[in-house]
């Protein structure tokens, strides 16, 4: 059938109803083409080039081809090492000491299956989760999705422009205010922007050399500080936190809105798009999804690693102290060298977060609204947006105040988290979109469990937080603004269990798709 044809013969917003997740991936069928190298032009706005896989005999593991996949793993664990994580690492290692570990662990675990649903999504499908989304939720529905996930990529890219600015302000002994560094990191985001024009591999490479700056700045102050290893084991592996109390307690929420970030479900999806994989052939299907695993293991292993530097360093030598004395802390007992080299590990973490912000931006937009922005307007769009708070915030207040902020942002962070974590289990449960590599019954029941804990602990810290409002009026907004949240995490959970198999929750009224616009992309052209 041809396109025009297909498109005329469907109806509503979308053409032909369907029920939710009707299409089938491409390599269920040896005989239809695929896509070359060049024919998936929707972001080429960032990936211009395929890599390619190398052929080797066929054996168990190949290096090689483990090469040849890294990359959108360590991409993706940049969002782990942002300021968002640094500040929540610094948070809970001077209120909770090391007790908070397991939590960092525990989440980080969590961050890594979940990341793999998202991989395998982008995989299978040759679609990125907000292209999915885009397919499968009609209009209403899909537009406040859109809006939630931006929400959090602006709260992610405050996160960055507010520890670039503390890290410039330290490095330039208070020279440059905090001001200043907010609008210095104007100028570096469109520095950035140009860094893959050339090559894929080597803005990976850039990319690896941001982590690895980080790892050798914070390892070199957790040598100087020296934490007792004992302690460091204890909650790392005694899931415990005796003597806790609020502040504790609203600290691990915070651990778990800092890591498992939601716009990176979408980032993931998209990443693992630059591979080439021929989506006829199972057995690269299933390469690809277990090196794609292997290095998100690798890559989330290393960030883990990280981030336990900065808890313990904080946990022994910052415990009790405010924010704005780390520095100064860091001077006068480490000597200076350690104050400036905390600062160059925050900026080169606030920098590789910057881009990979970009590129989820860019996506999550491409995706859910099918809108083709460049790279620049796009930054403008979000970089303003996140400037204009951060900046008012920098002039009027202090170090502690946007710290403050911060600790906000994670907390926003975490309310996101449904609004990618159903989507990504409810598409990867659907046979219809993943065919034989949708997910098992074991996986449905623990991510089920999973999505409906985080929704608990989100509902918790929505609780404790109105309770502090203190004014009737703000009282009314949170009610009104927690009722359409929960309305709206209902429809969403609702849609995943009938992908979950409860179908008798179905009534007729699953979403309708366009079944030729799904197949003609994903297939690179067939329509059925």
């Amino acid at each position: 059938m041809s396109k025009d044809n297909s498109l005329n013969s469907v109806s509503g917003e979308h053409g032909e109803s369907a029920s939710l997740g009707t299409f089938n991936p491409a390599y269920s069928n040896p005989s239809l083409p695929q896509p070359s190298g060049n024919s998936e032009d929707e972001f080429t706005t960032y990936f211009n080039e395929k890599i390619s896989i190398p052929e080797v005999e066929y054996s168990c593991f190949s290096f090689r081809k483990l090469w040849a996949f890294t990359g959108p793993g360590f991409l993706m664990s940049i969002a782990y090492l942002d300021p968002g994580n640094i500040e929540s690492d610094l948070q809970s290692g001077a209120v909770a000491g090391f007790k908070l570990l397991w939590i960092l662990l525990l989440a980080t675990l969590v961050g890594l299956l979940l990341q793999r649903l998202a991989a395998r999504l982008g995989v299978v499908t040759g679609l990125h989760l907000a292209e999915v989304c885009h397919r499968q939720y009609p209009k209403v529905p899909r537009i406040i999705l859109w809006l939630m996930v931006e929400l959090a990529i602006i709260g992610s890219d405050m996160q960055e422009v507010i520890g670039s600015a503390i890290a410039i302000n330290l490095l330039s002994v208070g020279r440059i205010p905090l001001w200043g560094g907010v609008l210095i990191t104007i100028a570096d985001t469109f520095v950035f922007l140009f860094l893959d024009k050339y090559g894929l591999r080597k803005l990976e490479a850039f990319f690896g050399f941001l982590i690895t700056i980080m790892a050798l700045t914070f390892g070199y102050e957790y040598v100087t500080v020296k934490p007792s290893q004992s302690q460091v084991l204890k909650g790392m592996f005694v899931p415990s936190c005796s003597g806790c109390r609020t502040p504790q307690i609203e600290q691990a929420v915070g651990i778990v809105g800092a890591v498992i970030m939601p716009h990176n479900m979408y980032l993931h999806s998209a990443l693992v798009k630059s591979r080439q994989i021929n989506r006829s052939n199972k057995q690269e299907i299933q390469e690809a999804n277990k090196y794609f695993f292997i290095e998100s293991c690798i890559a989330l292993f290393v960030s883990f690693i990280i981030n336990v530097f900065v808890v313990s360093v904080f946990a022994e030598a910052f415990f009790g102290k405010t924010n704005e004395q780390v520095g100064v802390v860091l001077g006068c007992y480490f000597g200076p060298a350690a104050l400036y080299i905390w600062a160059v590990g925050i900026l080169a973490a606030g920098q590789s977060s910057t881009m990979t912000g970009t590129y989820s931006g860019q996506f999550v937009m491409e995706g859910f609204l099918n809108l083709k922005w460049s790279r620049f307007a796009r930054v403008v769009l979000t970089r303003s947006i996140a400037i204009i708070p951060t900046l008012l915030v920098s002039v009027f207040q202090d170090v502690e105040s946007l710290t403050g902020m911060n600790d906000f942002l994670n907390v926003l962070q975490s309310l996101q988290l449904p609004f990618a974590l159903i989507p990504v289990l409810t598409f990867t449960s659907l046979r219809p979109v993943m065919s034989d590599f949708a997910n098992g019954l074991g996986w449905r029941i623990a991510g089920g469990i999973l999505v409906l804990i985080i929704c608990s602990i989100n509902m918790y810290f929505v609780l404790v937080y109105v309770q502090e409002l203190g004014h009737v009026v703000l009282y009314v907004v949170a009610g009104v603004v927690s009722m359409a949240y929960l309305g709206f995490v209902f429809y969403l959970g609702w849609q995943c269990l009938i992908a979950l198999g409860m179908s008798f929750l179905d009534c007729g009224h699953t979403v309708s798709i366009s079944k030729s616009l799904l197949t003609e992309e994903a297939t690179g052209g067939y329509t059925k």
